[in-house]
């Protein structure tokens, strides 16, 4: 039987589109769907006390320009060839990660992610002003106004928490977090050793 394999993202996070950019190759070659769990990474780093690198790096010598090239090695590597840095990170994702969840609800998930991730980092917005994110949603060709009102239903709301609280819960301190079952998984380099667990399930290529 297939595990169930599962990434639990915020758009806030490069690494996390980096990840999601991957993950149909990784589909493809194992014949597992991953299910994608919103989270709300700042959420996940006041309950664990953790930071963005963008505050844990400051101040050290040297790491910050290797974790730069480690990315620009992956982005080379898989062939990621639209990433901009966009220019208001950090964002706060709050809205548009209930969002995701209002999205499931309305049937369109899939799309929204997909665009989402582009308004985020291929054709960077700043998408935690509310017009700039209807603006995106109604270019994009989704329900702008379900998904809107969607981010103010407190049963949407409720769901991303308790989603975050449970991948607390589970051993997550940041984002991007795989679990191939119950083993976990962090960071967008871990994707081979997701795949490798994968395998080592009994799935065949």
């Amino acid at each position: 039987m297939s595990p169930r394999v599962e990434f639990h993202f915020d758009f806030g996070s490069p690494n996390t589109f980096f990840a999601h950019r991957v993950i149909p190759a990784i589909e493809q070659r194992t014949g597992v769907r991953f299910e994608y769990v919103p989270v709300l990474l700042g959420g996940i780093f006041k309950a664990t006390g953790n930071a963005s690198p963008a505050v844990t790096l400051q101040g050290i010598k040297n790491k910050p320009q290797y974790e730069a090239l480690e990315m620009r090695r992956f982005i080379e590597r898989h062939g990621i060839d639209d990433y901009r840095i966009n220019p208001h990170f950090p964002v706060n994702t709050l809205q548009i990660m209930r969002g995701a969840i209002a999205a499931r609800r309305e049937g369109c998930f899939e799309p929204y992610v997909d665009e989402v991730y582009r308004h985020m980092w291929c054709e960077p917005k700043k998408m935690d002003e509310p017009e700039v994110v209807r603006a995106a949603l109604e270019e994009s060709g989704l329900p702008a106004d379900a998904l809107i009102a969607g981010m103010q239903d407190p049963e949407v709301k409720q769901e991303l928490i308790a989603n975050t609280e449970g991948s607390v819960a589970r051993g997550a301190f940041g984002a991007p977090t795989f679990f191939v079952g119950d083993e976990i998984f962090f960071g967008k380099d871990r994707l081979e050793a997701v795949e490798r667990q994968i395998l080592s399930r009994g799935v065949s290529r």
